[in-house]
């Protein structure tokens, strides 16, 4: 491998789920050359990569399908919020959940749809057609939790979004 391979190889282990202008800040290389070495590494087998809303994210190669979406939707802070939650207080009703994290019903829905589509959380109906949210595999959520430290830049664009939505409500 080249040294630029090595670095962002070494960057992705240290921080699984980066997405691509982390990658770029953090190896203080050029996008253009991220890219290409990025784009060599995946082929190669030497990376895997998830795209989830809008953002590629890098992961060391034994990471699963399952594993890449819970990290890769972790490192959004309201979904993170959700999760960690679901986690400390168990099956819970959406409104419960929203009230706890601090957002509007409406975001959690947002961030519900891409973490039930992901087999991360399901919403289970009652009788009365009332939906409680539950984790799939909260142990091995639990897990790769801990594999999440988002940047500064990642929580800014995700507390503007919370801003915005207080804003629009």
């Amino acid at each position: 491998m080249t040294d630029a391979r090595d670095r962002i190889a070494a960057h992705v282990r240290d921080d699984p789920g980066v997405h691509f202008n982390a990658v770029v800040r953090g190896t203080d290389l050029a996008p253009g050359q991220v890219q290409h070495h990025a784009r060599r590494l995946v082929s190669a087998g030497d990376l895997a990569v998830e795209r989830v809303s809008g953002r590629t994210h890098y992961f060391p190669p034994e990471y699963d399908d399952w594993e890449r979406g819970v990290v890769a939707l972790a490192r959004r802070e309201t979904a993170r919020d959700a999760l960690s939650y679901l986690l400390d207080a168990g099956p819970s009703r959406p409104a419960a959940v929203a009230e706890g994290v601090g957002v509007a019903r409406s975001t959690l829905e947002h961030h519900l749809d891409a973490l039930t589509a992901r087999d991360v959380v399901e919403k289970r109906r009652d009788a009365r057609n009332r939906v409680t949210l539950a984790l799939v595999r909260p142990e091995a959520t639990v897990q790769l939790l801990a594999d999440v430290d988002p940047s500064v830049a990642d929580r800014f664009v995700d507390r503007f979004e919370r801003l915005l939505d207080d804003f629009l409500d």
